[in-house]
């Protein structure tokens, strides 16, 4: 083994052990290649590897901290499974007042013996023709009309984002994706052997010229974007940059993934997919609009591109269960997945409303309308720091370095998610969080 290797080993036990805590900084590689008699060469490669472990984390401009969260190799997919922690901020997952209730009432004729044993045949990535036409209605709007035949399902988001990719971009390809961006979607493609490229943003969102940029230096298999509230920052880009985005993706021949998961909360913004259809697959779920226990996961896929994606969604394994299209199908005919949409715009407005109050005079970008908000952390703050502090108080939310594409650089954030506690829960947690960061 390495040398490199072996001095990562005894930083890992120390941090492993206690002796090294969360948010404790580590000596600039300089320092520590003095103390430990070695090379800096050697040192910034046993920095690196602690980072590839999941164990440390770069903040700009400050230097390289040990993480708060667990390690990389214990299996736990940022945001993917709830937090330990009693008031759990980071997973976001949204309940409508009386969702269940509304849910039930939809399902009933499903539960009848002969429309169940439909509902329980084996279905393709195809899915069925009502689901195809229900869900294409569920996604046209007034800039953008879905034709059926290009709609694919599978049993959730995940699922066909992973389809999507893998259709896409080869392993060992690179594949161009916002400097922060959904944690999710960097395990995919750590498993699909896929190189992430960060592309710059502003609070507007991802900057045409970075895409261009990139391209060039090596060349882009395809762009994965959140072009409508982006997932951390809730930033969505204005139509004029979402009209250049599109031209630039033309003009270098790129296929795009737009992730539409949280769309919903915005209906009147147009998606990426209305102004480039040709190469564009638009991937959503169901998760956030009902409920993560009874979703699908659905993809609007170009003809150019469509038995690809449909390939790697059957190669994957990644069918769709044919009693939650059914179900799916049902709630968006009577409306009552229109209802619970429209119960969880309001719901996301007053949460974001009650988060200004309470943390009025703080760094925040949010969008007024999403369910969870970027918090730049004020004065000597670390995330790292912050979050060990906040978690020590009962409340788990989520670094920056969870959302960074190089772990080396990631800033002095958090993302706080809003949509799972009830909302006296959630107002007292807020304020916990605020105390802490003026308290130091």
């Amino acid at each position: 083994m390495d040398d490199y290797r072996l001095i990562a080993d005894g930083i890992a036990a120390e941090i492993a052990d206690g002796r090294l805590r969360p948010g404790q900084q580590l000596p600039t590689q300089r320092a520590f290649a003095r103390a430990h008699g070695i090379a800096n060469s050697t040192a910034t490669r046993v920095y690196r590897e602690l980072v590839r472990r999941g164990l440390t984390v770069g903040e700009v401009g400050r230097g390289t901290f040990v993480r708060a969260g667990r390690g990389a190799d214990d299996g736990r997919v940022a945001l993917a499974e709830p937090a330990a922690a009693p008031v759990d901020l980071e997973l976001n997952y949204p309940t409508a007042p009386g969702q269940a209730e509304r849910l039930a009432e939809g399902l009933a004729p499903l539960l009848r013996a002969d429309a169940l044993g439909e509902a329980l045949r084996p279905v393709g990535a195809a899915g069925t023709g009502a689901a195809r036409r229900a869900f294409a209605g569920l996604l046209t709007s007034g800039a953008w009309e879905v034709d059926p035949a290009h709609l694919l399902f599978a049993g959730n988001g995940r699922q066909v984002m992973a389809g999507a990719l893998s259709a896409l971009v080869p392993p060992g390809h690179r594949l161009g994706v916002e400097a922060l961006t959904y944690p999710v979607v960097k395990a995919v493609a750590e498993r699909l052997g896929i190189r992430l490229v960060p592309l710059a943003v502003d609070e507007h969102g991802l900057l045409p010229d970075a895409v261009a940029a990139a391209h060039r230096t090596t060349p882009l298999r395809a762009v994965y974007v959140q072009p409508r509230l982006q997932n951390p920052t809730g930033a969505s880009l204005p139509h004029e940059r979402a009209v250049t985005l599109a031209g630039e993706l033309r003009r270098l021949d790129l296929p795009v993934v737009e992730d539409s998961i949280w769309s919903f909360l915005r209906p009147e913004l147009a998606p990426l997919a209305a102004l480039a259809p040709e190469r564009t697959v638009l991937v959503d779920s169901l998760s956030k609009r009902l409920a993560p226990g009874l979703t699908s996961g659905f993809a609007v896929v170009p003809d150019g591109l469509r038995e690809r994606v449909a390939g790697a969604l059957r190669a994957g394994g990644w069918a769709p269960s044919g009693f939650a299209l059914e179900a799916a199908v049902r709630w968006i005919g009577d409306g009552t997945l229109a209802a619970v949409e429209a119960a969880k715009r309001a719901d996301a407005a007053a949460r974001q409303e009650l988060a200004r109050e309470v943390l009025a005079g703080q760094q925040l970008r949010a969008d007024p309308c999403s369910y969870y908000l970027w918090w730049e952390l004020p004065g000597a703050w670390r995330a790292e720091t912050f979050v060990a502090a906040a978690a020590r108080a009962g409340i788990s939310v989520t670094p920056a370095a969870a959302f960074a594409v190089d772990p080396r650089s990631t800033p002095s954030a958090v993302r706080v998610g809003l949509a799972s506690p009830p909302l006296p829960v959630l107002a007292r947690a807020l304020g916990v969080l605020a105390g802490i960061a003026a308290n130091g």
